[in-house]
Parts: C-alpha cells; sequence; structure tokens
C-alpha cells in the first residue's frame, strides 16, 4: 500500500514573515564516540550538528529542537531520544526531521519504515544533509537503496568483526581486555607496526601466581584468599575513568576459574592455545579446579582448633578422633582433658577413661625421640637411595619418550578438530567435551615430559631434606610452637594412636609417606647391608640387596605425590 504524501509544510507567521520548522537528530554509536577529544560531544556530533543546520538553511527553516542520542546503537529503535522526537513532532507543526545520513536513523529496513511512517503520519518530511533523500519518486528510491546499504553494512561489519575475532583467538590472540595479572601493550614489529599484544603485569604477576600456589594447598577460602592479596597490595588496574581499587570477591573467584592463566583462549565455547604467556602451570591450574569443586560441595570452612594434637591423636582401642574437654575441679581450677569422640557420642562400645592433655603431649614428645634415625643410617639410607634415584631416572627416559609421542599425536587431533568445527562438521558440545579430554591429558604428559630433570633434583632435594628430618626429629619437634607442632605431626604421621596398657597410656604412630619407609627397620638393614658392599668395593646395587624395592615405599612417582593421569 503506498505512503499518503506528507501534509505542506507547516509555518509560523513571525513579522510578517513566513519560517518552517524542522528538528535535528543525531546520534553516534558509543559513549567514547561521544566523549573522544575531550569534549562531551566528542568530534561527530557537532560535525553532524553543523551539517544537519546548513540543510536547515537551504530549506529555508529553523532547527526549533534538537535530540541526541549520544552512545545508542541504529540496530533498535526503542532510543530514548528518538522516541522522544517523534512524540515531540506529534505535538508541533514541524515541516522536517534533518539527519546527517539516513543510518543515523535506523539500520534494518523494518525499523527505518517504521520510523519514516510515524513521521509522515505526522506531516513531517525526512530530509538527510548529505543524501538526496525527499519525498520525490527518484529520493524516494534513493532513500530504500541507502537503507538497503545501511543495514547491509551493520550486519556484514558485525559478521566481520566476529570473524577477525574467531581468527584472532584461533591464532592464540586475546580477543578481549586481558585479566588481572596481564598487561594489553602495543609492541613494534619489525615493520615499525603497531601490534597489540599481552604481557604480564610487573605489579601484580607475581600475586596472582602465588594466588593459585596458595589456593591449591586447599588451606584458603576464596574470602580468606582475597583479605590475603589485599594485605599485599594486589588492586585492580586503574583506567583513566577508574581508580585502581581492591579486587572484589567475584574477581578472585573469577581469577581461580579462568583457563587464561595456563596458557588458553576461549572464544565462543571454543579454546586455542593462546600466545601469551601462562602465569600457572596446567597441573596447578586443575589442582585450583579440584580444591574450587571440594568447596563447592563442601562449603567454605575456616577450622579452629582448640589444641595442636587435635585432629591428629585417636584412641587406640576404638579408632575414633580424641577430642578435648575441660573439667574443673572444687576450687574451680580447670583442667584440660582428651577423650574419646566414639565414646562421647556413644557411637562405640569405647570404655576409654579421659586422659590429661599434658600427659599425651609428653608422649608424644617421647615418641619422636623413639622414632628417630640414628646419623650412620641416615648416611647409608642417602647412599643407597639416591643410587636407586640414578637408577630409575635413567630407566625412565624411555618412557618420556613414549609420552612425547604422546603428546605431539594430541596436539596434531585438537588442531584437526577446530579445523573440523569450523568448517561445520563438529558441533560445539562435542568440541568442548573433546578439547577438555585433550587438555586434561595434555596437562598431565606436559607435567611429566616437562618435570624430567627438574623432578628428579627435587626428589633427591627432597629425599635430603626428608633424611635431615628424621635423622633430627625429636629435636626439631622440641624446638617448634604449637602451630607449627601441628604441621609437624601431620606431616610424619597419618594418625597417632593413644593406647591403654595396663592403665598406662602409651603412642603409637601411623606415619606418612615417606617417613613410614624411612623409619622401617627392614630398610636400615638393607642400607646397612648396601653401605658395607660398597665400602668393600664390591658393586652392589640397591636391587641386589635382599628386600630392597623403591617402590614398595616411595610409590611409582617416586618421592613427589603421584601425578592424576585424567
Amino acid at each position: 500500500m503506498a505512503l499518503a504524501p506528507p501534509a505542506p509544510p507547516c509555518s509560523l507567521d513571525r513579522l510578517g514573515e513566513t519560517t518552517t520548522l524542522a528538528v535535528s537528530y543525531l546520534r553516534v554509536s558509543t559513549k567514547e564516540q561521544a566523549e573522544r577529544g575531550g569534549r562531551d560531544e566528542g568530534f561527530s556530533i557537532p560535525a553532524q550538528r553543523d551539517a544537519n543546520l546548513r540543510k536547515a538553511r537551504d530549506l529555508n527553516a529553523i532547527v526549533v529542537e534538537e535530540f541526541i542520542d549520544a552512545g545508542e546503537s541504529a540496530r533498535k529503535a526503542d532510543r530514548p531520544e528518538l522516541m522522544r522526537m517523534i512524540e515531540y513532532v506529534k505535538t508541533h507543526q514541524i515541516a522536517y526531521c534533518i539527519v546527517h545520513k539516513v543510518d543515523r536513523l535506523a539500520r534494518n529496513r523494518a525499523d527505518d519504515v517504521a520510523i519514516h511512517l510515524a513521521l509522515r503520519e505526522a506531516g513531517v518530511m525526512l530530509v538527510s544533509a548529505t543524501e538526496n533523500i525527499d519525498e520525490t519518486p527518484s529520493g524516494m528510491l534513493l532513500h530504500g537503496i541507502m537503507s538497503t546499504i545501511a543495514e547491509f553494512y551493520s550486519r556484514n561489519l558485525a559478521n566481520e568483526v566476529a570473524k577477525g575475532m574467531t581468527q584472532k583467538a584461533a591464532t592464540g590472540g586475546t580477543v578481549a581486555r586481558a585479566p588481572l595479572g596481564y598487561l594489553n601493550v602495543h609492541k613494534r614489529d619489525e615493520l615499525g607496526r603497531d601490534v597489540p599484544t599481552v604481557i604480564p603485569d610487573p605489579d601484580r604477576a607475581a600475586l596472582v601466581r602465588w594466588a593459585f600456589d596458595a589456593y591449591a594447598t586447599g588451606n584458603y577460602s576464596t574470602s580468606m584468599l582475597r583479605e590475603e592479596l589485599i594485605d599485599r597490595g594486589l588492586t585492580t588496574v586503574p583506567t583513566p575513568k577508574r581508580p585502581a581499587k581492591a579486587p572484589g570477591l567475584s574477581s578472585i573467584q573469577a581469577m581461580l576459574s579462568n583457563p587464561y592463566y595456563k596458557g588458553d583462549v576461549i572464544f565462543r565455547g571454543a579454546r586455542y592455545d593462546g600466545l601469551h604467556e601462562p602465569l600457572v602451570s596446567a597441573e596447578l591450574w586443575y589442582r585450583v579446579q579440584n580444591v574450587l569443586t571440594a568447596h563447592q560441595v563442601s562449603g567454605e570452612k575456616t577450622q579452629t582448633h582448640e589444641h595442636y594434637l587435635k585432629g591428629s591423636i585417636y584412641c587406640g582401642d576404638c579408632g575414633s578422633r580424641l577430642m578435648v574437654t575441660h573439667a574443673k575441679n572444687g576450687k574451680g581450677v580447670v583442667y584440660p582433658y582428651f577423650i574419646c569422640a566414639g565414646r562421647h557420642s556413644k557411637r562405640t562400645s569405647c570404655i576409654r577413661k579421659a586422659m590429661p592433655v599434658d600427659e599425651i603431649e609428653q608422649k608424644v614428645e617421647d615418641y619422636y625421640r623413639q622414632v628417630q634415625i640414628p646419623e650412620h643410617i641416615v648416611t647409608a639410607l642417602r647412599h643407597m637411595l639416591t643410587r636407586q634415584f640414578d637408577d630409575l631416572h635413567a630407566a625412565n627416559k624411555a618412557e618420556r619418550h613414549t609420552l612425547a609421542q604422546e603428546r605431539d599425536k594430541l596436539r596434531d587431533e585438537r588442531r584437526s578438530l577446530l579445523h573440523a568445527h569450523h568448517a561445520g562438521a563438529v558441533p560445539l558440545d562435542l568440541l568442548k567435551e573433546e578439547q577438555d579430554r585433550i587438555s586434561r591429558r595434555l596437562a598431565f604428559l606436559d607435567s611429566r615430559i616437562d618435570a624430567g630433570q627438574i623432578e628428579y633434583d627435587q626428589a633427591k632435594d627432597q629425599l635430603e631434606d626428608c633424611l635431615a628430618l628424621a635423622g633430627n626429629a625429636h629435636a626439631i619437634y622440641m624446638s617448634l610452637d604449637d602451630s607449627l607442632r601441628r604441621i609437624c605431626n601431620q606431616a610424619f604421621f597419618e594418625r597417632i594412636n593413644v593406647y591403654e596398657v595396663e592403665d598406662i597410656n602409651t603412642v603409637a604412630a601411623d606415619h606418612g609417606e615417606p617417613f613410614d619407609a624411612l623409619f622401617d627397620p627392614a630398610l636400615h638393614t638393607d642400607a646397612l647391608v648396601y653401605e658395607a658392599a660398597a665400602l668393600q668395593g664390591k658393586d652392589a646395587k640397591p636391587a641386589d640387596v635382599a628386600g630392597l624395592n623403591i617402590q614398595r615405599w616411595v610409590g611409582p612417582a617416586g618421592i613427589e605425590p603421584t601425578t592424576s593421569t585424567v
């Protein structure tokens, strides 16, 4: 249906002259455009205003009202000033609505027709300051063409931007602003061009690394971690509009779960190898995810302990934990006791009596003296175990080569998946599932391969530390305060059992790794046999020593804890 022709231009008689009235509509797409150049209206809006005023003079009209949408996209029609303009022309005698270009008004055909119709119904003619748009047939044809071009430009621009961002992510580039711990900077390449890149923030990267290391221990909740980071000086990156401030709790939670820190770029659900420097290893990042999941399931809590032995000592009769209670005598003096939690809650049939806390403290101190290894045995253990570490390290070279081949195949598989996804052959949900599987396996392989010599050296260093502790356990324990004694007990023992033998409390412990092996008398005997053979000039290999098998006491990964293979 053809639109009705517009009403004649409205006019007012002022001092005997006829004056035609017009409104001017101005728009820029972003707030940055509106404020560019240190001016409230930037550069674009004044340029549009000048062009619209010149067009009004050509029409012998005066602009009685100006409507400015600053930072509003033309892809939506519910812009506040546009809506106000339409309501304005309905109640005022306006002849022209002047725009700089048709695309300032709308960038899709549907909105263009709706806005144009609303103006025509109010008797207002749409005029472009830079395009030959009017109500003549040729002007209407040009209007339709320009409106269609504006819609095409808008859609094509969005497609090109998305295509460019996808390509940037696929090549490892950072699509958006880099997260806390990194800085977006520009560097000049060999051709002298400004190239945007991402570098570790010299003021914040170390704190981010520390945050991952600390949270992976399981000793921090996210709120505790945030407070510690603030105390250490972590702030957000300041901008011209926002000063630096302490990060929020949600920012810390987002940081811990962001795979960008292990070198990944995530765009539209797909995972790519980033060009930026990872701040944490993939293995550490996955450990942090496990802690986050565990805290989500159990709820993050900060435990309070009434005594440094609490949590380490157990009733030897029924296996329940020992808990602290306090009894008051007739004179009001309070005495602390350990009591069996099983008996207290009636979960077991245990009949253990209360045990004075100071007595159990003394028993534990005496037990440290019993398990301490003599110096000559420490020396023999060091020689024997170091030799076996060397043999294991040499034997593992072939295994590391096999792991490296598997890693190369997985990397090829990941690239093929991405190509198949971009070609439309692999849906996004399957891509994400497969990428997660490959990433976890690669993280394991990288941790095993890259560890290599480093793990070997660290294992030998840790062995030396453990031998030093085992050879001086009692003296070390006696020199510690209560908080460090708690840690010492947790390091040496899985649990400390308190038995009652002929009405006397005695202590025996289940030793934790690797001290369960280091304190084993059978291993001491093996070490002395090996040392004696070495002193006699015999080439006694550890495997030749009766009863010695290093796998028996340190497990398949050596002294280091076994790494997950997922």
